[in-house]
């Protein structure tokens, strides 16, 4: 009979962990929070002194029967759930749930590990300790934060638009991100520019050298933009004739550093980039390398250490070991000298470690057969940064050559990898190839032949939209959420239909316009990442002990309050009322009126329930299709993104995803579409735009 109770929260863990562990040994699993806040009501009484409400979770009885069973026949409990606030909050809450503390016959402690290995496992039975309330208060002050904005704001949104819309405290900020974005790109008017490239030939090479044009002699603040075809035909005409010459070789070595391991966010974006995955899919993978997978001829093992965390630190015993194996699989010189520098910056919960293999030993190779094909793919990812961040740095030797004509410079350069380092083991996603061109034999005073110059148009390009690695970069800078959070924040506003996810890209809806225009007017405060932010630093200050929570669930409540009943009269005022269409129902002949869905506007006879017909609606904006003369219509993607198209589709193909203009290009004869307060060509190389009329956009 076992005499210990081991508590975890994931059942996956439980076939792990027995195996560390004597018969003496009992190990269960709560299955997460086994205690929340109840679904019906806000949770806390303000009244006296915001004190949670906690309420066992529904499907939980039977775990808690079971652990019941288990607590009596154990001698010591040990309360082993993860170790972030999360965690130490379950603990808590198993803690209340199975009365242990009150129970005096029996001794409770609370244990954590960094990796489910069989050492890390055994050591933390060494060095239990007792519940950290600091964390658990955290935990409570971050549930009832996000409890109230989302059950005071959502009902608001349900009202204003009729169904289904929900706000949070951090997803609302990223949709407010999302948005601003998309205005600004937008906005965002094109500006033309030039390149010109020289192909030059040095005397007894077969192959020609590209230079790039750089300015005049006499240009100061770097490098000349030639910023249209008058510009580049001035420059063209006098160089004609001109001879081209050496005039300066410079060679030297460019260091390229090896990166960090991989903390959670990093680890989001590189996956996302490199492997193309979800955050969500990122996290749910990690899970499972965390928690422990079946490997041929070693049994369960936990294969990387705990993926929920912002630091880059890294145990002794781990770097030791990482750099033998490096020393004994690469040689002495692949080594990295010194330590790696730490991660700067925003607040950082130091209290694990970054994210690495459990054991460096067991490389790809070695567990490929027993990992599912995306469960590979993660693991050798965070196998291979993890084993770079110990290597040396990759060398480079770089050439850069400064070439004369007339008063014109052109530069070249070059680079040739001298020692590759950390990259004989791991390259980033977003690292750009080295383009070499052989410029060893170059030297000052040598005369080029000119072949050819070659002049290429082009356009500035507006800011890209968010990627959800990009999006998780941004949050993270802003210090707006933690770790946990990225992911289900994300999947959130796509699961909402705020954003679309389309080839990578996050695109706004038109039902997260209207989300965020009405938060933005009714919560500006909510919507701010400062906000958001000096809220995540009072979170990391009860986590310390220096702040209590109540006193931030107090500071924060009222206000929010104020700006509920605010909106609530302002709501009132500016009830939707159904907007009547000219649109006949084609089964009982009323007009048709415009409803909203989660997914935004749609006709729907008034008869309703007794006709049930319903059809998409499309809104004209007034222009005619420049293909074939109908009305242009506003559409929607699949996924709720807008655009600009045809009444005759699918017969005409038409769209933008600008809104169009009614008015012709006098350039080109292309249609011109609004941005901002311009008018743009949609022609492709055109770039002619003017000013809109202000009748056109007051």
């Amino acid at each position: 009979m076992a005499n210990y109770l081991v508590i975890v929260e994931s059942p996956a863990k439980v076939k792990t962990i027995k195996k560390f562990l004597g018969a003496n040994y009992e190990v269960d699993a709560s299955g997460g929070h086994v205690r929340d806040l109840p679904k019906s009501q806000l949770g806390f009484d303000a009244e006296h002194d915001y004190e949670p409400k906690y309420i066992t979770i529904r499907g939980k009885g039977d775990v808690l029967a079971k652990l019941r069973k288990e607590v009596k026949k154990a001698d010591k409990i040990y309360l082993a759930t993860d170790p972030d606030r999360e965690g130490e909050a379950i603990s808590w809450h198993l803690m209340k749930a199975l009365k242990l503390d009150e129970l005096k016959s029996k001794d409770v402690y609370r244990i954590s590990f960094n990796e489910i290995t069989k050492n890390a496992v055994k050591a933390s039975f060494k060095t239990p300790r007792e519940l950290d309330m600091n964390l658990v208060n955290a935990q409570q002050t971050r549930r009832m934060l996000d409890r109230m904005v989302g059950y005071r704001i959502s009902p608001l949104l349900w009202a204003k638009v009729k169904r289904g819309l929900s706000a949070g405290r951090v997803q609302s900020v990223a949709l407010r991100m999302i948005c601003d974005r998309e205005d600004e790109i937008n906005a965002f008017i094109p500006e033309e520019y030039w390149n010109l490239e020289a192909d030059l030939l040095l005397k007894g090479n077969k192959k020609p050298l590209a230079a790039k044009y750089y300015g005049t002699r006499d240009s100061k603040g770097g490098k000349t933009v030639i910023r249209n075809k008058e510009e580049l035909d001035q420059i063209l005409s006098q160089l004609e004739g001109c001879r081209y010459e050496v005039e300066e070789v410079k060679r030297g070595e460019r260091v390229k550093k090896a990166p960090i391991p991989f903390t959670t966010s990093t680890l989001q974006q590189e996956a996302s980039k490199a492997l193309n995955f979800s955050t969500q899919k990122t996290m749910r993978l990690a899970q499972q390398l965390y928690e422990g997978v079946e490997v041929k001829g070693k049994g369960t093992l936990g294969l990387i250490t705990y993926l929920r965390t912002d630091s880059t630190r890294i145990a002794d015993e781990a770097d030791t070991a990482a750099r033998a194996f490096v020393k004994e699989h690469y040689g002495e010189k692949y080594v990295a000298q010194g330590s790696q520098a730490k991660k700067e910056g925003a607040k950082i919960q130091d209290a694990h470690e970054a994210i690495r293999p459990t054991d460096i030993t067991l490389t790809p190779t070695i567990v490929k057969e027993s990992l599912q094909r995306d469960l590979f793919r993660l693991y050798q990812l965070i196998w291979k940064r993890f084993t770079a961040s110990r290597m040396a740095p990759a060398v480079y030797e770089t050439t850069s050559v400064k070439i004369g004509a007339g008063s014109h410079l052109f530069t070249t350069s070059a680079s040739k990898l001298d020692f590759e380092g950390f990259m004989s083991v791991y390259v980033e996603a977003d690292d750009e190839e080295e383009k070499n061109q052989v410029l060893g034999n170059l030297e000052k005073g040598a005369i080029l032949k000119l072949e050819q110059l070659d002049p290429s148009q082009h356009f500035t390009q507006p800011p890209a939209h968010y990627t959800e690695a990009a999006l998780v970069k941004t949050l993270e800078e802003l210090g707006i959420g933690r770790p946990s959070t990225y992911a289900p924040t994300i999947t959130t506003i796509i699961a909402r239909r705020y954003v679309s996810r389309e080839n990578r890209n996050l695109y706004l809806t038109e039902l997260g316009e209207v989300v965020n225009h009405m938060m933005k007017a009714a919560f500006p405060s909510i919507v701010e990442s400062d906000f958001t932010a000096n809220m995540e630093g009072l979170l990391d200050c009860v986590e310390e002990g220096t702040v209590n929570w109540k006193t931030v669930v107090e500071n924060f409540y009222p206000d929010l309050e104020a700006a509920v009943q605010a909106a609530e009269k302002e709501l009132e005022e500016v009830k939707i009322e159904d907007e009547v269409t000219d649109v006949v129902c084609d089964l009982c002949g009323r007009n048709m009126v415009i409803k909203y869905g989660p997914h935004g506007r749609f006709l729907a006879c008034p008869g309703f329930p007794d006709c049930r017909n319903t059809k998409p609606y499309l809104e004209k904006i007034g222009v005619l299709c420049p293909k074939c003369g109908a009305e242009v219509v506003l559409r929607k993607t699949k996924k709720g993104r807008k655009y600009y198209g045809c009444e005759n589709h699918p017969e005409c193909d038409f769209m933008s995803w600008q809104k169009p203009s009614g008015k012709k290009c006098p350039r080109c004869q292309s249609f011109m579409v609004e941005k901002g307060n311009n008018l743009v060509c949609a022609g492709e190389g055109c770039g002619y735009r003017e000013a809109r009329e202000k009748e056109e956009h007051d």
